[in-house]
Formats: structure tokens, sequence, C-alpha cells
């Protein structure tokens, strides 16, 4: 059972910055791609970010590009999204997810298998 632990949401004014963390746990695999995701009350969840296991290959969706980054670290085998620039509409849960395809970089919900609990991020205005 693989197990993904997200950290850093929080409360932030607009034009703040928040950096979350992701790291899966338990049975892992030896290559992996991960992304976020998001969802705010009442909508559906969608794509944010994901890279490859390389990190060669990233995706933003065009709401974030240019305000979020997406990196990872694999020798501390955690996934990091770093937000700046944020907006009242950011506002949501986060969600980590894995994909045992290590080659890729999707934005596509159902191409992952395993899920995080999320994190909320909440944006004042």
């Amino acid at each position: 059972q693989v197990q993904l632990v997200e950290s850093g949401g929080g409360l932030v004014q607009a034009g703040g910055s928040l950096r979350l963390s992701c790291a899966p746990s338990g049975r892992t695999f030896s290559r992996y791609a991960m992304g976020w995701f998001r969802q705010a009350p009442g909508k559906e969840r969608e794509f944010v970010a994901a890279i490859s296991w390389s990190g060669t290959y990233t995706r933003y969706a065009d709401y974030v590009k240019g305000r979020f980054t997406i990196s990872r670290d694999n020798a501390k085998s955690t996934v990091y999204l770093q937000m700046n620039s944020l907006k009242p509409e950011d506002t949501a849960v986060y969600y980590c997810a894995l994909d045992r395809n290590p080659a890729q970089a999707t934005g596509v919900i159902d191409d992952y298998d395993y899920w995080g609990q999320g994190t909320q991020v909440t944006v004042s205005s």
C-alpha cells in the first residue's frame, strides 16, 4: 500500500507564497511520476502540475503557469509545489498523486494510481 502525505498548506494573503511537499511512504516504486491537483468547494478536481521521474518533463495548467513551479528531490523522495503570486481563486484542497509511469508528466486524472489525503490552501483577498 502506498501512502502519499502532503504538507505545507495554510492561510495566506493574496500575492503571497506557499510551498507544498509530498512524500510517498509504505510500498513504493523505484521510479514514478508525480502530479498535483486541486479541488475547490463545489467544483471538480482539476490538474495543476506534473513532473516526470527525471524531472525532464513538466506540465502546468494554464491558470498556474508562470506562478507555480513543480520540482522533486528523488534523494529525499519528495515532490514540491512552489506557489507564488497566489490569488483567491487558488483556494482549494491540493492533492498530490503518483503515476507509476515514470516517463511522463500527465494532466489526466485517470493516469494516476495513488492519491494523498489533501492539504488545504486558503488565499484571502
